[in-house]
């Protein structure tokens, strides 16, 4: 899609919005949203996402239990966290790791991440989440017993650990 403001450039943000029952759409560049300034950048707001993940008040601290969180650092309290999406500092991420570490898991389905990759990843970067994956998809292929898939799942693994090992001695010589 072309970009909707200076319409020569490639859109690489989309932007629908609802109003009175009419959708209307927006398709901008990156250097046309930066002119435009943060206009665009605060109009999602992800606490406003997070409030419709079922079980989420567990992971926001809400089960009954009133423990408050509140980081050592720049004393931002997790409640504050559930209600705007943003954490204050780096340390809000240690403070806050169990209850993040739910949230995370449930919004990924997975204990670490499972979506897109930077194309310019690290060559062992990627060959660690390549395997990761391939250790997830075998999992699943056992659970639900495709055994000949579980055994090509777990020769390519083995295939993946030899080279990711061959290429740490190298570097070791």
């Amino acid at each position: 899609m072309i970009c909707n403001v200076c319409g020569t450039k490639e859109a690489s943000i989309h932007l629908t919005e609802i109003v009175n029952g009419k959708m209307a759409e927006v398709h901008i560049c990156e250097a046309c949203a930066e002119e435009k300034g943060t206009e665009f950048k605060t109009y999602f707001n992800f606490g406003d996402l997070l409030t419709g993940v079922p079980g989420l008040e567990k992971a926001f601290g809400k089960s009954g239990k009133k423990t408050v969180l509140v980081c050592k650092d720049c004393g931002m309290n997790y409640e504050d966290f559930a209600k705007n999406g943003r954490l204050g500092c780096a340390g809000c991420y240690a403070s806050f790791q169990k209850p993040l570490a739910t949230l995370i898991k449930q919004v990924q389905r997975s204990d670490y991440h499972v979506g897109k990759k930077p194309a310019r990843i690290p060559k062992d970067t990627r060959s660690i989440h390549d395997q990761r994956q391939l250790q997830e998809r075998l999992r699943k292929s056992i659970q639900v017993e495709a055994f000949e898939e579980a055994a090509r799942l777990r020769d390519e693994i083995k295939q993946a650990e030899d080279k990711i090992k061959k290429g740490k001695r190298s570097k070791g010589e």
